[in-house]
């Protein structure tokens, strides 16, 4: 597994212990407003890729792109994450969906 995936499920552990109540979460600032378009562009990914690559839908990246809504919740976090680490988030997921074993189950809802 690459550092990048490994990265990932330690932190998706991290999560699953917050929401055991058994560590504390860190403080993030996450912003209200996401120039999707520039993340996306900046991975030069047609708007078709980039939600399939990362798995939102095209009329989410429209939506967003054209100012029709705006990205909330954990989509926000994800952006930021897709923002500083577009090749990890893409690694991470090609490492999760290749975890999966014969009951669907990926390594993330193990850890949880």
């Amino acid at each position: 597994m690459s550092k990048a995936g490994e990265r990932l499920l330690r932190s998706a552990r991290q999560a699953a212990e917050i929401a055991r109540g058994e560590r504390e979460p860190a403080k993030l600032h996450i912003p209200a407003e996401f120039d999707v378009k520039a993340i996306r562009q900046s991975i030069k990914l047609s708007q078709d890729d980039f939600a399939s690559a990362f798995g939102f839908t095209i009329h989410q990246i429209k939506d967003w792109e054209q100012c029709r809504s705006r990205p909330l919740g954990g989509n926000r976090a994800y952006l930021m994450l897709i923002r500083s680490n577009p090749h990890g988030v893409l690694e991470a997921l090609r490492v999760i969906a290749e975890s999966q074993d014969r009951d669907g189950q990926s390594e993330m809802a193990k850890a949880m």
